[in-house]
């Protein structure tokens, strides 16, 4: 930035500028002579730079709503084994031995083996020789900020292979599994409205409970398959978390729920939580609930390689250099379709 050149000044005598513009009150302007100058430099200079890099408003849960295991190499299947068991006559009276008798009940096994497929996540960074060498100048790595990028497309990738699997792939997630029941909230008593929004707090209890009785009880209430995890959309899930039980109660639903829900009650414990999957993946886009056994023995997935920086070469062609990332994740493993439970409507 300059002064604009009005005239000159010699022996005591001032003489105007014979052309250009005439200055406004003495304040500096730009002009060509000031940019020649080096004035555009002194603004860069001058500017305030925000450090902060504004990366996109993203979120997921899937580390959060089920076990993942590590290892197991570049496989195209996990397979699990299981086993029914059986007796000659059944488990009742059939197994009564009477005096004289010339036969004994006999157990079987009948074992079987599962297959859930795995596949390769890959993808690949670029950086320009010439770009790499500018970032230097400016502090930032811009190797480290794709890098970012690889990360937040990974975590997209699993929140997606949790949650819906990929339907291209013929793979299923927590919301979609076509092996697992599917039900409808129980309706108002003083119409037919299914939703939460619409429901009395003990009404939501009873829902919540409804579910969690028919998923013990489809699992021969097994004390250790006690449901333990319940999936709600962000909707309902921010409801019963700011509404009161009454006008003068202190307490809102959520407090209500997770002190009188079956669970606890039969001393096992209970997560509620939001889930941005659970909008809309019911019956006719309705919003589901989903309540599940979270546990490896009931339901997992693995991380059969995790997300790993595979190789790394430059490209002479391209005058960059290129860096392969790579994982091999399997599909979510439902072992026990009992353990889970759909509610639609809510």
């Amino acid at each position: 930035m300059s002064f604009q050149n009005v005239g000159t000044y010699n022996a005591g005598v001032f003489t105007p500028k014979a052309a250009g513009p005439a200055p406004v009150g003495g304040v500096p302007v730009m002009d060509a002579d000031g940019i020649a100058s080096g004035g555009a430099f002194l603004v860069s200079e001058l500017e305030k730079r925000d450090p902060l890099i504004r990366k996109p408003l993203t979120s997921f849960t899937y580390p959060r709503d089920i076990v993942i295991q590590t290892g197991g190499g570049w496989v195209d299947y996990v397979t699990a084994m299981n086993v029914a068991y059986g007796i000659t006559g059944g488990s009742g009276s059939g197994a009564v031995g009477a005096g004289g008798a010339n036969g004994t009940p006999i157990i079987q096994a009948n074992v079987a083996k599962g297959a859930y497929k795995a596949h390769l996540f890959s993808a690949a960074l670029r950086v320009n020789f010439v770009d790499m060498q500018r970032s230097n100048l400016i502090g930032r790595s811009l190797d480290q900020l794709l890098q970012d990028g690889i990360r937040l497309t990974y975590d997209k990738h699993m929140d997606a292979n949790v949650y819906t699997g990929f339907e291209d792939y013929g793979t299923t997630g927590l919301m979609n599994n076509p092996n697992v029941t599917e039900t409808t909230a129980a309706a108002t008593g003083t119409g037919s409205s299914t939703q939460w929004k619409d429901k009395s707090p003990q009404q939501i209890l009873k829902d919540v409970n409804d579910l969690l009785s028919a998923v013990w009880a489809a699992c021969e209430y097994d004390t250790d398959a006690i449901p333990n995890h319940i999936l709600l959309p962000y909707e309902q899930y921010n409801y019963i978390l700011t509404t009161m039980v009454s006008d003068l109660a202190s307490e809102t639903i959520y407090d209500f729920l997770m002190k009188n829900n079956a669970a606890v009650k039969n001393g096992g414990e209970l997560f509620i939580g939001g889930c941005r999957w659970c909008k809309g993946a019911g019956t006719g886009q309705g919003d589901r609930m989903v309540g599940y056994v979270n546990k490896p023995r009931y339901i997992k997935m693995d991380e059969l390689v995790p997300m790993s920086r595979i190789m790394s070469a430059p490209n002479v062609a391209n005058v960059c250099y290129d860096t392969a990332y790579m994982a091999n994740l399997s599909e979510v493993q439902l072992f026990y379709p009992t353990s889970i439970l759909y509610v639609d409507g809510i």
